[in-house]
This record gives C-alpha cells, sequence and structure tokens, in this order.
C-alpha cells in the first residue's frame, strides 16, 4: 500500500518496530508528543507478513484523538475516512468493509473483546497514550492479554505513550522495549507570579496575553474545564484591543465542527488563542503553537465511598502532564512555557490510575460478563471499591446472589451506559423511551441551566429547558440556558434514542413524578423520604441523612430522588433531585418495603425499647411500640454496653480496686495465668460473666453494684483469687500495727502512703508479687503532708531523714523524732503531753 509518509522523529524506527513485533507478540513504545507513534506506527503495520489481512485495532483514550488521528492518517494515504482507516466512538462510527485501521475510543474496545473474545479478524492492538491510565484502558489491556494468553497467542499487543514508566510496563507485559526520540526545540520555563486575589481565569488571561506579545505564532492555554474556558475566553476578549488574534475553545463537549475548526491553522494574517482543556496534552496536533500557558489543573473523576457518587474534582496535574503540556511549545521552532504556580511547587511525577480512585460499577459488571476478575492487571482494582460497587450492582438487578451476571445485566452492558443509568433505561416503559433517553443525556452533561436557574436543585428545570430548545430553539438569554450545551445534549439524547429503537423525541412538560419515577430505577439507594419534624430534612434509603438547601425549589416535596449529593459530616446537602411516587416503589421494589420487629437503646431512659416498624429500605414510614421480651433485651443489653463501653456498669469502689490488682499482679506473675480484666477483654467476653445477671432484665440501672461484683468474682477460681491476696494485697500491715491501704494503677508499682513515724525500725522497702515489686512509698510528715516519694527507705532513713527531722522537729514537737530510725519504736500517735 503506497503510503506519503512525512518525516516524523519516529520513521527512522519504524523497521526495528515491525521487525520486533515480527519476532515476538508484545511491544512497549515510548515516544514524546511529535514523535508520530500515533498515525505511523499503525500505517507502517499494515503490510506486516503476520497481519494476514486482519486489521488493526488502536485505542485512544479521547474522541477528539481519535477523529484526529483517524482523519491524519487518511489523508496520508489520499483517502476519506471510512475507507482504509476508520473510526469509531461512541454515538459515531466511520467503517466500511474495506477499513483495515480502526481508531476506537476506550469503552468500544472493551465492547468488541467481550462481544467476540477471539477477537476474530483483528491481528493487532495498540493502546495509544496508556500513560493516562483510564480505567477502561487498564481493562482493555487486562482482557486483550488474557485473550492472547488463552486463545489467541499469535495477537499482538503494543502499550504506547509519551510519558511511560518504560521499564514498569515492560516488566508487566514481559516485552520489549523501544524508545524514540521527538520533535521538540528548547523550550524556556517561566513562572510568573500571581497577584493577590487574582482570579485563576483573570491570571491566564493576563499571562496570555503576555506570552502573545512576548512570543511569534499561537499560544495554547491550559485550563481544567469547560466553565473556566468559557470565563476566560470572556476575560480576553474583553482585554484584546486588536483584531488581528482569534480565541478559540478545545473541549471534549464541542460539537465536531466546533472541534475540528479548533484543531486547524489560523487564516493568513492570523494568531490563535486556544483555550483547552487536557485533551490537548496529547494525539491531537495543534498547529503553530509556540508558547504555552499551564494553569496547572485538571479535571478528574474521584470516587466518593461516602456519598457513593463520583464527582469531577480539580485537582493539580503530574510532573509527566506538566512536561508533556510544556512540550506543546516547541514542537515547530523554539518556545516558551510559562506555568501559573510557584518553580518551588512539586507535582506528583505521574499520573495516579483511575482504577484507584474510580467507582467501580461498570469495571464489576464488565468482569462479571467475562467471568472472572483473575486477569493479568498493572494494578487490579481495589477490593473494597469491588465489593462496594457488586452490592449496587446486585441493587440494580445486574447481579444474582452468587454475583453472577444476570440477563438484565448483559443488557445493561451492551447499552454502553453506566450501570445505574443503564438500569433506568432498561425499565422505562415503552412510552417514556424518548423521555429516558433524554435523562441519560442530561445526566452525564454538566448542568445546561445558566444564572438564577443554575443554583436551582430541582432537575426537571433541566428537562423543560432542553425540552423548550428542542419545541422553540430558544436562545440562550431567553430560556435562562446554555444554548450550545443543550446542542450537545439533543446530539446525544440522539444517540441514546437510536440505541434505545426510539424514533421520535420528547417535548413539552412530563408529568410533575414521571422523572423521579424513572430515575429512581438508577438510584434505589438514594430514595428520599422528608422529615416530619424539619421539611428540609431527608432520610435517604440507605440510611443517611440529607438536607435541601434554604432557597430550595424543591421544598414541602414529600418524597425525592437525590441524584446529586455533596457529602458533609452530618447531612449530605443535595444538589440535585426530582419528586418521584411512593406507589411507583411500592409498585417496582416490593421487596424493600417490610415489617419488623426492633429493639432501640433510649440512652435517656437507659433502657431497652421495642417498635414494629414499616420500612422502605432503612427508611422508617411509621413505628409503633410494644412490649420487650425478655429474649431481646439481653442482646440489646450488650450491645448497649458495647457502645457506652464497660465504664458504664456501676462498678463499686471495691471491684475497681479488685480489677486494678489482677491486672497489674497478671502483668507481674504471668505464669500465674490469671483471667485479663481490661476494659477490652471484659467488652469481648461480656457473654460469658455479664451475660446470666442481666438476664431478665431491661434497663441497665437495674444490674446493681453487688451483682457486677458477683459476676467479676465469678471470673477466678479459689486458688487464682488467694494468689492474688498473697501477691497484690490491697493493704500492708506497718511496723506501727496499723494497716495501710495500697493503691494499684496500671503500668505503675503499686503506692503506700504512711506516716514516716509508722516506719521506725524498718529498713527496707516492703516488695509484693513474690518479691519482684518494689511497693513507692509516698511519706507523709505528722500532720499528713508529702514528705519524699522513694522506693529506697534504707538509701531515705541514711540521707534523707536527717534533713527532713531539722525542718520538721520544731513544727510537730509532739511526735517523735529519734536520732536513730532503725531503732526507734515505731507509732501512729503524738507523744502525751508534758512528755
Amino acid at each position: 500500500m503506497t503510503v506519503r509518509t512525512p518525516s516524523f522523529p519516529i520513521t527512522p524506527l519504524l523497521p526495528e518496530i515491525c521487525a520486533s513485533l515480527d519476532a515476538q507478540p508484545r511491544l512497549v513504545l515510548e515516544a514524546p508528543p511529535g514523535a508520530g507513534k500515533t498515525t505511523q506506527v499503525p500505517l507502517a503495520l499494515l503490510d506486516a507478513s503476520w497481519l494476514s489481512g486482519q486489521k488493526i485495532l488502536m485505542l485512544e483514550p479521547r474522541r477528539i484523538a481519535a477523529r484526529a488521528a483517524a482523519q491524519f492518517m487518511a489523508r496520508q494515504l489520499g483517502e476519506d475516512v471510512g475507507q482504509t482507516v476508520g473510526y469509531r466512538i461512541r454515538f459515531e462510527s466511520k467503517i466500511s468493509a474495506a477499513t483495515r485501521v480502526e481508531v476506537v475510543t476506550e469503552g468500544i474496545l472493551t465492547r468488541l473483546i467481550q462481544d467476540d473474545p477471539e477477537l476474530s479478524g483483528i491481528g493487532v492492538i495498540l493502546f495509544d497514550e496508556f500513560h493516562e491510565r483510564h480505567l477502561a484502558g487498564d481493562l482493555g489491556a487486562a482482557l486483550a492479554l488474557d485473550v492472547q494468553a488463552t486463545l489467541r497467542p499469535e495477537l499482538r499487543i503494543v502499550v504506547m505513550s509519551a510519558t511511560l514508566d518504560g521499564e514498569r510496563i515492560a516488566q508487566w507485559l514481559d516485552a520489549p522495549r523501544i524508545s524514540s526520540p521527538g520533535r521538540s526545540y528548547p523550550v524556556r520555563i517561566e513562572h510568573p507570579p500571581a497577584r493577590t486575589q487574582e482570579s485563576i481565569e483573570h491570571q491566564l488571561a493576563r499571562v496570555t496575553r503576555q506570552a502573545l506579545s512576548e512570543n511569534e505564532g499561537d499560544v495554547l492555554a491550559f485550563l481544567p474545564g469547560r466553565r473556566e474556558i468559557a470565563r476566560t475566553q470572556v476575560v480576553l476578549q474583553q482585554a484584546l484591543d486588536r483584531d488581528d488574534v482569534e480565541v478559540v475553545a478545545l473541549h471534549g463537549e464541542l460539537s465536531l465542527a466546533e472541534q475540528q475548526s479548533a484543531l486547524s491553522p489560523a487564516e493568513p494574517g492570523m494568531r490563535r488563542i486556544v483555550l483547552a482543556t487536557n485533551v490537548a496534552e496529547s494525539s491531537v496536533t495543534l498547529p503553530g503553537i509556540r508558547a504555552v500557558v499551564d494553569a496547572g489543573l485538571a479535571r478528574e473523576p474521584r470516587f466518593d465511598p461516602n456519598s457513593g457518587f463520583t464527582r469531577l474534582e480539580t485537582v493539580n496535574i503530574s510532573q509527566a502532564s506538566a512536561d508533556q503540556r510544556a512540550g506543546r511549545a516547541g514542537r515547530v521552532a523554539e518556545g516558551t512555557a510559562y506555568r501559573l504556580w510557584p518553580q518551588s511547587k512539586r507535582l506528583d511525577s505521574a499520573r495516579t490510575a483511575e482504577i484507584t480512585q474510580a467507582e467501580l460499577s461498570g469495571l464489576a459488571l464488565e468482569l462479571a460478563a467475562w467471568g472472572s476478575a483473575a486477569l493479568p492487571w498493572l494494578e487490579p482494582p481495589p477490593s473494597g471499591a469491588l465489593a462496594q460497587a457488586r452490592e449496587l450492582l446486585g441493587q440494580l438487578g445486574a447481579l444474582d446472589l452468587d454475583a453472577r451476571i444476570t440477563a438484565l445485566g448483559r443488557r445493561m452492558l451492551e447499552l454502553g451506559a453506566t450501570p445505574r443509568l443503564a438500569a433506568a433505561a432498561l425499565r422505562a416503559p415503552v412510552e417514556l423511551r424518548a423521555l429516558i433517553a433524554d435523562l441519560l443525556a442530561l445526566m452525564e452533561a454538566r448542568s445546561p441551566l445558566r444564572g438564577e436557574q443554575a443554583r436551582s436543585d430541582d432537575f426537571r428545570l433541566r428537562v423543560t429547558a432542553l425540552h423548550a430548545w428542542r419545541d422553540r430553539h430558544a436562545a440562550s438569554g431567553r430560556s435562562g440556558a446554555d444554548a450550545g450545551a443543550l446542542a450537545a445534549i439533543e446530539q446525544a439524547s440522539k444517540g441514546w434514542r437510536r440505541r434505545l429503537d426510539v424514533r421520535t423525541s420528547a417535548s413539552g412538560v412530563p408529568d410533575s413524578h414521571a422523572i423521579g419515577d424513572l430515575l429512581l430505577h438508577a438510584f434505589p439507594d438514594r430514595v428520599a423520604r422528608r422529615d416530619e419534624a424539619n421539611p428540609l430534612r431527608y432520610t435517604l434509603a440507605n440510611g443517611r441523612g440529607a438536607r435541601l438547601h434554604d432557597q430550595t425549589a424543591l421544598l414541602g416535596e414529600p418524597w425525592l430522588v437525590a441524584l446529586d449529593l455533596r457529602f458533609e459530616a452530618r447531612d449530605s446537602l443535595i444538589l440535585a433531585a426530582a419528586p418521584l411516587d411512593a406507589r411507583v416503589l411500592e409498585r417496582d421494589y416490593p421487596a424493600q418495603f417490610r415489617r419488623e420487629r426492633v429493639l432501640r437503646w433510649n440512652d435517656e431512659r437507659n433502657a431497652v425499647e421495642a417498635f414494629e416498624e414499616r420500612r422502605y429500605a432503612a427508611i422508617v414510614l411509621d413505628r409503633r411500640s410494644v412490649p420487650v421480651k425478655p429474649e431481646d433485651a439481653l442482646p440489646a443489653l450488650l450491645a448497649a454496653i458495647r457502645i457506652k463501653g464497660i465504664a458504664a456498669l456501676p462498678w463499686s469502689e471495691n471491684a475497681r480496686r479488685v480489677r486494678a490488682r489482677m491486672q497489674a499482679l497478671r502483668a507481674w506473675m504471668p505464669e500465674l495465668g490469671l483471667p485479663d480484666v481490661s476494659d477490652t477483654a471484659l467488652l469481648e467476653s461480656m457473654d460469658d460473666w455479664l451475660a446470666p445477671y442481666l438476664n431478665g432484665k431491661r434497663r441497665l440501672d437495674a444490674l446493681s453494684a453487688e451483682e457486677l461484683s458477683q459476676a467479676l468474682t465469678s471470673l477466678f477460681d479459689y486458688e487464682q483469687r488467694r494468689q492474688l491476696d498473697a501477691q497484690a494485697p490491697e493493704s500492708l500491715t506497718v511496723p506501727s500495727g496499723m494497716t495501710r491501704r495500697l493503691e494499684y494503677a496500671p503500668d505503675e508499682p503499686p503506692v503506700l502512703a504512711v506516716k514516716l513515724q509508722e516506719l521506725f525500725g524498718l529498713a527496707d522497702t516492703p516488695r509484693i508479687a513474690g518479691g519482684r515489686i518494689p511497693v513507692t512509698l509516698h511519706l507523709l510528715s505528722p500532720g499528713g503532708r508529702p514528705i519524699q516519694i522513694t522506693q529506697d527507705l534504707k538509701g531515705f532513713w541514711e540521707r534523707t531523714y536527717p534533713e527532713v527531722k531539722k525542718e520538721l522537729k520544731g513544727r510537730y514537737p509532739r511526735h517523735p523524732w529519734p536520732d536513730d530510725p532503725w531503732t526507734a519504736a515505731p507509732t501512729h500517735r503524738a507523744k502525751p503531753r508534758g512528755t
């Protein structure tokens, strides 16, 4: 086949790439932006002997890049897209029977493998821009490797990337590694400082004007999302006072014509400022760029397990992405990259794999369809997130009790929507299929509402805006919505209508409950019922609380389905919801409605209460009090103690001391085998030692201190109690003949507080626990004030006592202060008067 091959840095390596794939079926190719890997490698492989007329499948993470790559390769062949080179992306396909190179997006690849595990007619799969580590890309690579290992050993797999950890990938694939230079010129890096209280849009607009004045050619500016691009576009158009500069946007929500316009060269005599998301990082060619302005931000999906929602969050880019963006300035000549963050700021070296931080219900459904999760992953999915995803799929009816895919689950995969939305679409009545197509498109897009309406939490307004635009093609200023956003949503809705075999579009204002009644099948765990005491507060079906904001448009609605939530510590904030008819819940989810007897612990009464409740999932619909059965009270009492802690029991002072002594002696003399009476051990063993004394009781305060002491005593036998009294006595008899209490504390020797005169004649410190533990003496004055703390009584008599005697003899003249405390008679009394 004749290919008009322009010169690319990768061109000299094409024979080596072909030879490597002749010899072995896997290859890792590292090539920076501009090297030509995306468009030159597929065409170079067309005449490979091992291909034998089969297709080349190339995976691109983004639709813009997939179209652009196919168009560039087709031009090289002098053909139109859809002949030798074609592409397939969501809702759009340009292929024919003659197509040999097919560029697909990530979801398309997964469907191809699931539908035909042998990948009949496909000779090689190229994974382009693998460093972006999208979830679907990781899954596609793992599935392809599994196919190669079990069904198609001759299938070739090539992993390509501009910023790839090549050594790690090569080890994972057990593949050779080829590296190509890029086409690049030197790029100067600048870090212009931000100004006080300057928004990202104004900072980027200011630096972009600076880049325009300091450099020739066009400027590419990176922003995290469409909203920031629109704001910056307004700022720039107001600030630029020249007719030779055009400001254009480039992001994934533009129409095909708008995307192609952004990728086209500027008109002669004109310069361009291209405001782009990270779609412009790689795979697409932007001619004429000499300067890059980088906000250092990207919008990526983050799954919040607390709310169960995936939200797009603005995050810092990695160093690899920053280098790749900067490289765009050096593709045609020397250039400059302006980074809008301090030079001292350190970025993560590479992008985090999406599989580690995404909601995994789609992945779990694919794995169930494949029949195994034991794939050759580069990075396996987290087990906790995967288990949570399977639980959701069970609620949606996609998996059975054994986590096997159901017939509904297979239909959900075929539809191609997320599992939640697919479940709603497939359960929609035929007459509402057009409306559900609109809901799928609206749920996947950002809200098209603008101005005051943009703050509304009533999702129905978005549907009304779409239908009004469709019916009357209302201008955005009149409808309160963005006409461009609505046009993109309409295109997506057309795609869903084709998938759902719907020939007409929905129009007018739907019934007030129609939207909620449809979407509750996507979010059965997000059904919410209004709190009777607080009209802004709701209880969700999963048991969590949620609230409406003060200016809500949904005030008074008894039932809602929450479509978007912001997780907060107490009650999540409902950002978008739709009312629903509770009768639809009873019709479609009868198993979730049940009547059951439940026990509650009343903290104020310190007692167990019993109720009969009617529920939908975790939402209590009605409740009535019923008598507490004796067999029910005991588990509830034990559960309350576990929550409140062992200190909630009525411990007597004597019982506390026994526990302290037992724990101390257990540590000092482990050979005695004494029971563990720590808080943790007692809580864990309550069924054995405490339950018999709680049996028949309904209130915690019905347990007396005496009963608790008996329960504690039941933990040790006579010999253990004898050892306790002998080795860790409650008190000691001192030389004065008086009995003084020992105080025990965790991890400390016991303390004996005693007046100095009571120890006359005692040479050594008393010891317990078989002589292992010296008692800590708190020596007191005749007035009971501390004089000395010591474990060395002999040293005290020898060194400290003479000073103490000198100081205190005058203050306490009626108490003995002998010169020789070793031989003096101990006493706890003062001398008789007159002596």
